[in-house]
């Protein structure tokens, strides 16, 4: 286990996979709304056999970097999605960066959320190449058919009634994401509700800033996504107007199997299915 501190302080745990003084470049992996870093632990312990220093972290109030005080309650966790962008994530930049040193690169794969919020990190100079998988806007009309009436019943109703009730969004009682802090469910739910998501409440120089990041960015996404659609996808992508995303819709009987969806990327069995396009594209793009 990896312990570093967020830039406001707050103690955060990540875990390191590979050999800091061999690997050719590193690989920070950003995960999705509600899912913990031991998630991803199959694809970095490969892509750092493949030779990369892979180092993922769990947002403050998830996984590890719970507070012990706070295991049954996120309640009094004062925290938004850029908080997590802009803190958590930034210092997880800053410590990959510190083990890497200045002449090895530094490369991000974000997970749904994760490839969302790369424009918002303040470090996010540092990153050389950056891949997205299942990253979509989220607005809720823009959704699979079969996910809208869901998030219709989650942002109308759940989450209204759940925030001040819990003072946090109690996912793993209701069964739906996982619990997030107040704030971030909050944010998440305008995001959501806006159809130009996060610019909608970031404005113009929020958009400016994402169309300024200028870097290499491949986009996986899939068919059968139960929760990001095409609509979704391009959209979000669309924000990274000057790294002109590379796009790469994949399904499943593309790569002969039945159902890859939102989470199934990570899975030990895309191995050699799914997981050399991203050492292959990092090491050519």
């Amino acid at each position: 286990m990896l312990h570093f501190q967020s830039r406001d302080g707050f103690a955060l745990s990540g875990h390191l996979y590979g050999d800091p003084a061999t690997a050719r470049a590193g690989l920070l992996i950003a995960p999705a709304m509600g899912v913990e870093q031991r998630y991803y632990a199959d694809f970095a312990r490969w892509m750092a056999a493949q030779g990369w220093l892979v180092m993922s972290f769990d947002y403050r109030g998830m996984g590890a970097s719970r507070p012990d005080g706070m295991r049954h309650s996120l309640k009094g966790l004062d925290a938004d999605i850029r908080t997590w962008a802009e803190q958590d994530a930034a210092a997880a930049v800053d410590e990959l960066s510190r083990l890497l040193g200045p002449e090895r690169p530094l490369h991000w794969l974000g997970h749904s959320l994760g490839g969302q919020i790369l424009g918002l990190l303040p470090n996010r100079e540092r990153v050389a190449k950056a891949v997205t998988v299942g990253t979509g806007s989220g607005y809720w009309r823009e959704n699979s058919a079969g996910l809208r009436r869901y998030v219709w019943w989650l942002w109308y109703v759940v989450v209204p009634l759940s925030l001040p009730l819990f003072g946090y969004f109690p996912g793993r009682r209701l069964r739906k994401v996982g619990d997030l802090p107040r704030g971030v469910m909050a944010q998440w739910r305008r995001w959501c509700l806006d159809r130009d998501y996060m610019m909608g409440e970031g404005g113009d120089a929020l958009r400016r800033q994402y169309a300024a990041l200028q870097l290499p960015m491949l986009s996986l996404s899939f068919t059968d996504d139960e929760f990001m659609s095409r609509r979704n996808t391009e959209s979000l992508h669309g924000f990274y107007a000057g790294a002109r995303p590379e796009l790469q819709r994949i399904a499943p009987k593309d790569v002969g199997e039945r159902r890859i969806g939102h989470f199934g990327f990570f899975r030990a069995r895309f191995e050699a299915k799914l997981w050399p396009r991203v050492s292959h594209w990092l090491q050519g793009a």
